[in-house]
């Protein structure tokens, strides 16, 4: 009998998965470790006006950095051509909360302010002209021919968690410790202020997360896993009256403030312009900023890289002071030291007063501001953490 052949292999390393060849040698920062991924969360279609979303998101095998939303309004229809609110479409969501697995919250307000203003002022989502949703490719204005497709819109925003390079993460690699995110959806009227479509569109609702996939081959976290970056809505106190002088208190805040976003408002809910021309800033009594309106302005376009205002423009009503600067004169975004976030706890007391406030045709006025404050899990991680 002719003798057998040895086999070259054991049948077993035929069924052997093929070896990850994207490993980093041990050491180095977490950033060096992962991988950036996105993934999926839901897509919802046929959502009215009026209702109210509370899907639940899904496990990715990392820690997130923002959750990426695509809303998409179609079917509108018939009527004479309709006339659409200055917020919009961005307020076509009236309440967007997003907590944490503990239910502690991360960004919590209106639509307007959580969807546009925090993506295009906080730099977290975007740097210079591309801050602005409104350049976005994806992006499409409240149409309002008088016909098929009237009230239809496009928009792409974030929900911005990291706010510096790999910190700020959430981990949603547990099934059972996710965060949950509703979308209180607006009335059609809060859109449509005039001639609303005779068929009102129905919203699609995209939601992906942006985030880093678990190290390959090394047991390394973020940077301060547990830190967050959360963004509030507070109304401002007391209202304003016309070409007056009062100062307004915001709510008592706790954590390291990066950003400041105000957004005035007269009685009917339009932002106006009725800052003044001098403005005044205090932090426990003591004036931060004292400058020209005209020169706080000069700041936002110099500290957000906007050469034109044909790129990048200042909305009506809203102004802001930003500590997201440690590096630059410029806002850089991820890239921040986080050296000049001020210091606060619940006891301190943030004032803003104009000497006088402007003119306001639709008196009192009221102060809103968005605050995007960073709460720590024991200090706050100053430098360059990533590195």
């Amino acid at each position: 009998m002719a003798a057998t052949t040895g086999q070259v292999a054991p049948a077993q390393e035929a069924g052997r998965p093929q070896p990850q060849t994207t490993v980093e040698p041990p050491g180095g920062p977490f950033v060096r470790h992962s991988q950036p991924g996105r993934r999926l969360q839901y897509a919802l279609v046929n959502q009215a006006f009026g209702g109210v979303i509370t899907q639940p998101l899904v496990a990715v095998p990392g820690y997130v950095a923002r959750f990426r939303i695509r809303v998409a309004a179609t079917g509108g229809s018939g009527g004479a051509a309709t006339t659409v609110a200055a917020d919009a479409p961005f307020n076509c969501a009236a309440l967007v909360t997003l907590r944490d697995a503990f239910g502690t919250p991360l960004i919590v307000g209106p639509g307007y302010q959580m969807l546009y203003l925090v993506p295009k002022y906080s730099s977290q989502f975007g740097l210079f002209s591309q801050s602005d949703l409104k350049n976005f490719v994806v992006f499409s204005a409240v149409s309002s021919p008088s016909g098929v497709g009237e009230g239809n819109f496009t928009f792409a925003t974030c929900l911005p968690l990291e706010f510096a390079k790999a910190y700020g993460l959430i981990s949603m690699a547990n099934a059972s410790l996710l965060p949950t995110l509703n979308i209180q959806l607006n009335a059609a009227s809060a859109l449509y202020t005039a001639n609303p479509p005779g068929t009102l569109p129905v919203m699609e609702w995209d939601i992906d997360a942006d985030f880093y996939w678990l190290p390959e081959g090394v047991a390394i976290e973020p940077p301060g896993l547990g830190t967050t970056c959360q963004w509030v809505f507070q109304a401002c106190n007391p209202t304003i009256a016309s070409q007056s002088s009062t100062p307004v208190t915001l709510p008592r805040l706790g954590g390291f403030l990066h950003t400041l976003i105000f957004e005035l408002r007269d009685s009917t809910g339009v932002r106006i312009d009725a800052y003044g021309t001098r403005l005044r800033i205090y932090v426990d009594g003591v004036p931060l900023m004292d400058t020209r309106f005209d020169e706080m302005q000069d700041d936002m376009q110099i500290q957000y890289g906007c050469a034109t205002t044909a790129q990048w423009a200042r909305d009506t009503g809203i102004m802001v002071l930003t500590r997201r600067t440690s590096l630059s004169q410029i806002n850089l975004g991820l890239l921040d030291t986080g050296e000049v976030f001020l210091s606060t706890n619940p006891g301190t007391l943030v004032q803003v007063e104009c000497s006088p406030w402007g003119t306001i045709s639709n008196a009192p006025a009221t102060l809103n501001a968005i605050v995007g404050q960073v709460v720590p899990a024991g200090s706050l991680l100053q430098g360059l953490p990533e590195l």
